[in-house]
């Protein structure tokens, strides 16, 4: 076996082994069904749904919804950590009243925004984008402020433009903190949505398990539970190829 086969397969060796213990465990009734489905009862759930199309309507419309939220809390975490980086007096501005606000755990912020936005998908998304917001931010804040200062000087020497200072030094030096922030908002942003969709929706894989609840389909449950860890694994795939993508100059990330 290659050791680029061993690599690929090892990792998974592990929640195959807890599969196999969990149906293990089932099928012997060491573990009543009633209290955790067997993963057999599980992928049976998953067939039936997939076939209807219900599966793929409810992932579909969580996705759309990680996305957009990603992508508007993201860009403006980004947006405002780069002014902050880029300028004391953006930073002496606004700098201490972001600090204020993300100390508040945005999720207890639930009864206020389903009162502002109701229980439609502004409400949701509004959450999205405020828990993916901050750990932007704050990376890319941290990655401009650590940028080597003896590379800003050389570049000053030889005469960059300001442009050219940001695109070819502060930008590259600032990127691995800034990824590491999308790697983190990344797991934020499904944690955030999987809450949101449990409280207030009407369809997502949040509001399938919990319709599935109260008409006790544990198996139906379990399946959502396990969708939200496969989206956040491809999700942090989609984040690390990006990272080997962008800092292919780096050793570390090669």
């Amino acid at each position: 076996m290659t050791d680029r086969i061993r690599t690929a397969i090892v990792p998974y060796l592990l929640p195959a082994a807890v599969l196999a213990l969990w149906q293990a465990a089932v099928s012997t009734g060491f573990v009543a069904r009633t209290v955790l489905p067997a993963p057999s009862d599980v992928f049976t759930a998953f067939v039936e749904l997939a076939g209807n199309g219900e599966l793929v309507h409810h992932v579909w419309v969580s996705l759309w919804r990680a996305i957009s939220g990603f992508a508007i809390g993201g860009a403006v975490g980004f947006g405002l950590g780069l002014a902050n980086g880029l300028s004391r007096r953006a930073e002496t501005a606004t700098d201490t009243t972001v600090q204020m606000v993300r100390n508040i755990p945005h999720l207890a912020l639930i009864p206020l925004v389903i009162v502002w936005f109701g229980i439609g998908e502004q409400a949701k998304l509004f959450l999205v984008a405020l828990g993916v917001f901050f750990p932007v931010y704050a990376n890319t804040l941290h990655g401009i402020r650590s940028v080597d200062r003896q590379l800003i000087e050389m570049a000053d020497v030889y005469g960059f433009t300001r442009a050219e200072m940001f695109r070819r030094v502060v930008l590259p030096g600032a990127l691995p903190s800034v990824l590491v922030g999308v790697r983190y908002a990344l797991g934020i942003m499904w944690l955030t949505l999987i809450v949101a969709e449990t409280i207030s929706a009407s369809s997502g894989l949040g509001y399938m398990a919990m319709q599935a609840r109260e008409f006790m389909q544990l198996q139906i449950v379990v399946l959502a539970i396990l969708i939200y860890a496969v989206l956040g694994k491809l999700a942090d795939a989609v984040a690390r190829l990006l990272e080997r993508s962008t800092l292919a100059w780096n050793p570390a990330y090669r």
